[in-house]
């Protein structure tokens, strides 16, 4: 199967991670994206966006089985042609943010649609797949903690809390990550250290999950976060916001936990890293180590890489007349 893949930052880990899972799968892709630059503070023009739709009905012919439009902005373009079949990814902010209206518009002209979570698939009238991005867990994987705190020049005779986004970033929330590290240094003796992280290269990430005692995420929202089936590859503990589909992935988890207020998140941190204050309960009234049926590593291998393209290509063959699931009365996984 060969698909043409329009997306808005090819550049994107997670997204490279999935063209070389389908890959090893044998399933090959062209990506095309608008030009112009894209950050968290700068946009493209729509200009870029007409120019993508433009290219998209130049090339889009029988040498492609379909067209994958990742992200919702993409969707119009890959809607221009009308020779080949469409899925559509949603990430997340192009669903329940102000593109929204659009993507929602959009999902009901296309052949698929793959969302990250079951709330997204709440909000849409169509059925989807439920999808999140995959892990690969061959990088991902635990690592000595001393090897790690070795590799990222950290002192190893302090607690370290990993909140891991640059502070920059306002929907994750880093004040009250700092409010809560405060909060825990009043409980425990040891020195406690936040640390934060800005420009790393993806491949490095590991070594900074292994070498933290517990991975603080405090976001406003969240879709389904690569951060935290990430720190659960690498087996280490997870104390998290209530947001998302976080809940999914840390529930079952040993150590981890899943808070509804700032005095719960303060608490979760201190389980994880004091020893001597023991399990604290969670929000079903059971001790961490009570509610706990899986591992880390074992509750982030459904969502390995390997897993997601098997899933995506499961898509697939629904989206393309002639395969043997294209008949099925409803979506895998649909909502």
């Amino acid at each position: 199967m060969h698909v043409l893949q329009l997306v808005t930052n090819e550049q994107a880990p997670f997204f490279q991670q999935q063209i070389r899972s389908l890959e090893n799968i044998g399933i090959t892709s062209d990506v095309r994206s608008p030009t112009g630059s894209h950050s968290e503070t700068e946009s493209r023009s729509l200009a870029a966006y007409a120019r993508l739709l433009s290219r998209t009905v130049r090339e889009a012919d029988d040498s492609y089985d379909l067209v994958h439009a990742n992200y919702g902005l993409t969707a119009p373009a890959a809607l221009s042609q009308r020779s080949i079949p469409t899925v559509l990814s949603l990430w997340g902010s192009d669903l329940l943010g102000s593109m929204g209206p659009l993507s929602r518009y959009c999902a009901k002209k296309v052949d698929e649609v793959i969302v990250m979570t079951p709330m997204m698939a709440d909000s849409l009238t169509v059925p989807s797949h439920i999808i999140p991005h995959g892990v690969d867990m061959e990088v991902f994987r635990p690592i000595p903690q001393q090897k790690a705190q070795s590799k990222v020049n950290w002192e190893p005779n302090t607690r370290h809390v990993l909140f891991p986004y640059s502070p920059s970033r306002t929907i994750k929330d880093f004040p009250k990550a700092a409010q809560v590290v405060a909060g825990v240094r009043k409980q425990i003796e040891s020195p406690v250290q936040l640390q934060t992280l800005s420009n790393v290269p993806h491949e490095r990430m590991p070594y900074y999950y292994n070498a933290a005692d517990v991975v603080l995420v405090t976001s406003k929202r969240e879709g389904s976060p690569n951060a935290v089936r990430e720190a659960l590859a690498c087996n280490r503990p997870v104390v998290a916001t209530d947001v998302g589909d976080i809940a999914l992935h840390l529930e079952p988890v040993a150590a981890s936990r899943v808070c509804t207020s700032f005095s719960e998140l303060v608490e979760g941190v201190v389980s994880v890293i004091d020893d001597s204050k023991g399990a604290t309960p969670n929000r079903n009234g059971m001790s961490s180590n009570e509610c706990a049926v899986v591992t880390g590593r074992e509750q982030a291998n459904h969502n390995s890489a390997q897993a997601m393209a098997q899933r995506i290509k499961t898509v697939y063959e629904r989206a393309v007349p002639g395969t043997d699931v294209h008949n099925h009365p409803l979506p895998i996984n649909s909502r």
